[in-house]
This record gives C-alpha cells, structure tokens and sequence, in this order.
C-alpha cells in the first residue's frame, strides 16, 4: 500500500498543537496547500465527523473521521473512484515540546497509478502542512 510519514519536532505543548491540527476549519489561514474547508457536521471533530476539503491541483474530498483520541490524534479517510486516502494525525510529548506525526496511505484499485502520479506533490503537501502546523502552535 502506497504512502508516507512525516515527523516534526514542536517547541510547544501537545495540548496546543492538537488545537492547531484538531481546528481544521482555520487550516485555510494556516496552511498554504489548503484553499477551503467545510466542516459538514457541528461541534468537534469526533468520529464520524466530515469535512469537504479543497486543495490545490486536487480535486475536492470529503473526509470522514474513522478513530479519535481526543487531545492525541486522528485518523480520517476520503474515498473516490477506486481509490481510499487514509490519513492520520498523531501529538505525542516529546523533551522538546510535541512531536507531530503525519501519515498518509492509498489504497484501491486505482491507488497505484495515482500514487504515481500525486506522490511528489502529496509529500510536499504533508511537509508543507507540518511545517504550517509547527509555525501556528510556536506562535510565530
């Protein structure tokens, strides 16, 4: 199965960086590599939660929470034709502040020749929304 992880240190609390990753709707004011976010359902992410994401030279998904660990991590999944994006999301202490996990699989019958074609891209995305992330929780 297709996929990636990046990990970056946080000079920051776990408690503030999981408000950075869990507040998905300021992601937009945040991260670069996110145009817009439409939270479907109200409240906290939770699972079951969904969310409309759109992102540059992508096209649109929804992604559904499949496991919650509140203050610690998540983990959601986007399906389009013949292909399922799993992601996750993982604060953990760390002596110098958090470490954030991120990870990302493909999998389906197209997940392949996607992965081909989206890889480069996807790996800069996550690098690019870990570094966004850490930037939001240090404050600066």
């Amino acid at each position: 199965m297709p996929g990636l992880q990046h990990v970056v240190t946080i000079a920051a609390p776990p408690e503030r960086v999981w408000e950075v990753v869990a507040d998905v709707e300021r992601w937009p004011e945040r991260i670069p590599t996110v145009d817009e976010v439409e939270r479907l359902d109200a409240g906290p992410l939770a699972v079951g939660s969904r969310t409309r994401l759109r992102q540059p030279r992508l096209p649109e998904a929804v992604w559904t929470v499949t496991e919650l660990t509140d203050g610690r991590s998540y983990t959601w999944e986007s399906k389009s034709r013949g292909v399922t994006v799993v992601a996750a999301h993982l604060v953990e202490p760390h002596p110098e502040g958090s470490r954030l996990t991120l990870s990302l699989t493909v999998s389906g019958a197209m997940a392949g020749l996607g992965w081909l074609m989206t890889r480069k891209m996807t790996q800069q995305y996550v690098e690019t929304e870990a570094a966004s992330i850490k930037k939001a929780a240090e404050g600066s």
